[in-house]
């Protein structure tokens, strides 16, 4: 087994029903679906098993989804799950729950060409990307403890986190492809933060 060294493991929940079927998942909370509570199982062993270094404290969304997948690593590492509201999925308003086929295509286009974009009810990625930022910095301050700590999100917390860790603009977040249950870690030196791993799945295939 390679030893990676992580600061922050970000991972993404296991998949659900609704991540099954192509739709846009935000607020909404269903729970995992029965390949996605294996999915966190094989997670959880993965993340405890010292590949990153000894975990010492998980952080999970508010969601039912993140939540599940947190209880798997605080079954095997014995540690408490604590929430942070500012770790929730983006805020799809009206969009939340259409299939990803259904949204036309100029609502695409305005997305990606603008971080001020505002799904109709929705949070703009200027907005996530602010909560997510401060709560990355506050978890790897300084005098935080030493080991791993483990944060269990979505798919746009996490770019949002990616795109933080290596100093690039929010927009690069629709370059990148997150799959379910996968694995995304952040080391820190000091002031500088460096994405060492991104959407790794190969615990899912073993």
């Amino acid at each position: 087994m390679t030893t990676t060294r992580a600061d922050l493991l970000l991972l993404r929940h296991g998949r659900t029903v609704a991540n099954a079927s192509g739709l846009l998942l935000g607020r909404a909370d269903p729970p995992l679906d029965p390949t996605g509570e294996q999915q966190a199982a094989a997670l959880a062993a993965e993340v405890c098993s010292g590949r990153f270094g000894p975990v010492a404290r998980i952080v999970s969304s508010p969601l039912a989804r993140t939540r599940a997948t947190a209880a798997a690593v605080s079954a095997r590492s014995g540690l408490p799950v604590e929430v942070d509201e500012r770790l929730v999925e983006l805020d799809y308003g009206d969009l939340d729950g259409v299939a990803l086929a259904d949204v036309p295509a100029e609502t695409w286009a305005a997305w990606r060409s603008d971080l001020s974009f505002r799904p109709p009810g929705g949070e703009t990625l200027l907005e996530l990307s602010a909560r997510v930022r401060t709560v990355c910095e506050e978890l790897l301050a300084p005098e935080r403890a030493a080991g791993v700590t483990v944060v269990v999100s979505h798919v746009s917390p996490i770019k949002a986190a990616a795109a933080w860790a290596m100093g690039v603009d929010d927009s690069v977040s629709w370059r990148m492809h997150l799959d379910p249950a996968s694995i995304t870690a952040v080391v820190a030196r000091g002031r500088s933060t460096a994405l060492t791993v991104f959407n790794d799945t190969a615990h899912l295939h073993r």
